[in-house]
């Protein structure tokens, strides 16, 4: 199974112009607070955890697990979409692709796997990651 294939182009703003910058580029961004430290996704200027503005763009290794999952099996190609909780800390919500859904579990090593958009822009995605271990309950 796989993600849909006509994937929605993202609306880009100045203040997430470098994440998607980045993603052409092959590398997931996430943003850290100068002010508190904490790590945080989805891109904006004020720290959730602390409301500072003094935040900084970071790599993310793009290794993560699952959190929580759903399978779209109604959807005209069946597609999945977890939280995935990145080694840095934040969780994202995403798709799984290229993944036997029946296979999926809570806790499972994915990997970063970038797909295109109908714009050609790379969309963060996940896959699972044979070489990871599931986490521990």
């Amino acid at each position: 199974m796989d993600q849909p294939r006509d994937i929605t182009p993202p609306q880009t703003s100045p203040e997430t112009a470098p994440y998607w910058e980045a993603a052409r580029e092959g590398r997931l961004l996430v943003k850290r607070c100068d002010a508190c430290g904490e790590r945080h996704a989805y891109p904006r200027s004020l720290c959730p955890f602390c409301f500072s503005g003094r935040t900084a763009w970071e790599e993310a290794s793009g290794r993560g697990t699952i959190y929580a999952f759903s399978i779209m099996r109604r959807a005209k190609i069946p597609y999945a979409v977890a939280y995935v909780t990145l080694e840095e800390g934040p969780t994202v919500i995403s798709n799984i692709v290229g993944a036997d859904f029946d296979a999926l579990r809570i806790g499972q090593a994915v990997r970063l796997d970038f797909r295109a958009a109908t714009d050609g822009q790379p969309i963060p995605m996940f896959t699972p990651d044979a070489s990871g271990a599931e986490e521990e309950r």
